[in-house]
């Protein structure tokens, strides 16, 4: 865990240290899953009370360990080329900052005992506010990383409420003693709710997503990719450890609350992505969608939980951890190649991308291969993900409540809507930035990036291919955890045969995407076959149609702005789209004028936070202005009320 952070001295050599000890440790965690050898405990005492370290490996922690290995592997190799490419400055700062972010997630998910998550929680949030504002002279990056660190510390102080109370209650700090713990209802409700806004804060849940959109696109890609591949996801490992592990008997409503949030983060994630033509700022929003769909699985199962229906719920968790490990790899493949993209155009602006797939072939490849994953399209694993959180909403029809029958449907409909907009949003990416003219000259001098940065990208990709087509190999990871928190093995209640899975209820929802696989390529040879018999395959050469313009250039091509402006008409009181269109400086005013149009759209939820934290600085400013307000008669007032409250404290026994 903490040998990378020893080498910082010389950073190349970190970075491999650091790929080699991801690779050892996503091994040891994989082997420890499938041979059931788990449960081992670490404990190191401290002379201080309620400091205790405590190190646990069960099936959750370990999946949650291989996550952050899988990953870190990838990020750790493409960052061989990326950090020196880049000419980072102070490269050995960066090195010792990424390993030490990447060990403190790694003890996160590991410790058991509140006092050293804590410290481990604060230590990994610390550390990547550092990463996120690292190129510091940027006033974008600090506004970024002070929003972030604001309100990383605000969930903070909820998980620490959520923590007290667990304590006053069990009279420790050991997780240990907190498993299926009996609390009353109110007790139960506060801690749940403290839990839902604490860790939803640090997943950038809707309505607490505001950070997100303005820290990744600022950090440095590979720092982007493990904070949202997954430092977000640490927070859906202290949900489920919460909901499923540590509380007794939750009533139903939880589970629809954590539904409904899900749904809401999902829709309004993916339609604010399709207005941005910032690529990483797209990306982040498309983390808010889905970290939604990770919910929705997540509510799904806590439904089927309260309503002491084990198989259904062990299928609603496959499907909110199946996505965890999915978003974590497409994610942060998609977050490397835009990296890729910006190393070599300078730009993270799709407007002034355009016609990379011929200057960076084995980037745009990934990038495709992470777009359709991330689409939900078969076969890749994006697909198997989605489809079994929508079996989930589906089989909640077998709870006999009738606000789950009537909301359910609405919220399923809410995920195919999610799906669509997000295969809208990715066509949008791969036309404008990968196809087509250059826009810049940036993207007219592209060319491939090192062998490094393909390897990582190459190995993402292979993931998403894999997880894909045998789905059952992310199965047989979950069931020991669903055993442990649900007592059902997951692997034996949705799955038929190696190359398929099944829902509970058999009568409906079988997928194969191999078999949907062999089934396109088999459709695509017969087609071929039959336009090589019968079709005219003469090769044409001929211009790209740019709207009826005879001048067919790289400024008549459809741009990002272009492509989502009819969905931001339609949905403009969502969006509240600011448009604009006024003459390039030094051009001509009045006479033929060059005109710019620009289109912007704006986050209402951020102008909410907004107009609260305006307040808050006013009235807080002025409450300072009173108290301090330069008089010495009113300090000497304050020293003399202060006095006598101690004396009077000591007259009543308080000081012996």
């Amino acid at each position: 865990m903490v040998l990378p952070i020893f080498f910082f001295v010389k950073p190349k050599f970190a970075f491999i240290i650091q790929a080699f000890s991801s690779l050892a440790l996503l091994i040891f965690s994989a082997v420890l899953l499938i041979e059931h050898k788990y449960n081992s405990v670490l404990m190191f005492h401290s002379t201080l009370p309620y400091l205790d370290f405590s190190i646990k490996l069960d099936p959750l922690s370990l999946l949650f360990v291989m996550i952050i290995s899988t990953i870190t592997l990838s990020v750790s190799t493409y960052s061989l080329n990326y950090v020196f490419d880049e000419d980072y400055h102070h490269k050995r700062l960066f090195a010792f900052l990424f390993s030490s972010f990447v060990a403190s997630m790694l003890f996160v998910v590991t410790s058991f005992n509140a006092v050293s998550f804590l410290i481990f929680w604060e230590i990994m949030s610390t550390l990547s506010f550092f990463l996120v504002i690292y190129n510091y002279e940027n006033e974008e990056n600090r506004q970024g990383g002070f929003l972030y660190i604001f309100m990383t510390h605000l969930g903070t102080a909820f998980i620490m409420v959520a923590f007290i109370l667990m304590y006053l209650k069990t009279g420790s700090f050991s997780f240990e003693n907190w498993i299926h713990v009996r609390l009353d209802d109110s007790t139960k409700f506060w801690v749940f709710l403290c839990v839902l806004i604490g860790f939803g804060t640090k997943a950038g849940m809707f309505p607490l997503h505001v950070w997100l959109p303005k820290a990744h696109p600022v950090a440095p890609s590979n720092v982007s990719a493990l904070m949202s591949g997954v430092m977000i996801k640490t927070a859906i490992y202290m949900m489920i450890r919460f909901y499923f592990y540590f509380l007794d008997a939750i009533p139903w409503w939880y589970g629809f609350i954590v539904l409904l949030l899900g749904a809401l983060s999902a829709l309004f994630g993916v339609m604010y992505a399709l207005a941005q033509h910032d690529l990483k700022r797209l990306l982040a929003y498309h983390s808010i969608e889905n970290i939604g769909i990770i919910l929705m699985g997540l509510g799904s199962a806590m439904l089927f939980y309260s309503n002491h229906m084990p198989i259904l719920a062990s299928f609603g968790l496959l499907a909110a951890l199946f996505h965890t490990y999915n978003h974590a790899i497409f994610k942060s493949l998609l977050f490397l190649g835009s990296g890729a993209t910006f190393l070599k155009t300078h730009t993270k602006d799709m407007e002034k991308y355009g016609g990379l797939i011929k200057l960076m072939p084995y980037t745009t490849l990934f990038f495709i291969i992470g777009s359709i994953s991330i689409s939900a399209l078969p076969p890749f694993n994006g697909f198997v993900s989605e489809w079994l959180t929508y079996q989930s909403l589906l089989l909640n029809n077998k709870i006999d409540i009738n606000i789950i029958h009537i909301f359910v449907p609405l919220f399923a409909s809410m995920l195919a809507l999610t799906g669509a907009f997000a295969a809208a949003c990715f066509v949008k990416v791969i036309g404008i930035s990968f196809l087509g003219k250059p826009r810049s000259v940036g993207a007219k001098e592209a060319n491939e990036v090192g062998k490094y940065m393909l390897w990582g990208m190459g190995f993402l990709a292979i993931l998403c291919a894999v997880f894909g087509l045998f789905p059952n190999i992310v199965v047989g990871l979950v069931a020991p955890i669903t055993l442990l928190l649900l007592g059902v093995d997951v692997s034996n209640s949705t799955t038929s045969h190696a190359f398929m899975i099944s829902t509970p209820d058999f009568s409906f929802g079988h997928l194969s995407t191999l078999g949907l696989a062999i089934g396109f390529v088999i459709g695509i040879f017969i087609l071929y076959a039959l336009v090589k018999k019968f079709g005219n395959t003469k090769t044409r050469m001929c211009s790209t149609w740019v709207c009826g313009q005879l001048n067919n250039d790289a400024h008549n091509q459809y741009t990002a702005s272009g492509f989502s402006q009819p969905i931001r008409k339609i949905f403009a009181f969502f969006y509240h789209p600011k448009e604009k269109v006024y003459p390039l400086s030094g051009k001509k005013k009045y006479f033929f004028p060059t005109l710019e149009y620009q289109a912007h759209s704006h986050d209402g939820i951020e102008s909410i936070y907004n107009l609260i934290l305006k307040i808050f600085v006013k009235s807080s400013s002025y409450l300072m202005s009173k108290i301090e307000n330069g008089s010495i008669h009113i300090y000497l007032l304050y020293i003399f009320i202060t006095a006598v409250a101690f004396l009077v404290y000591a007259i009543k026994g308080g000081v012996k």
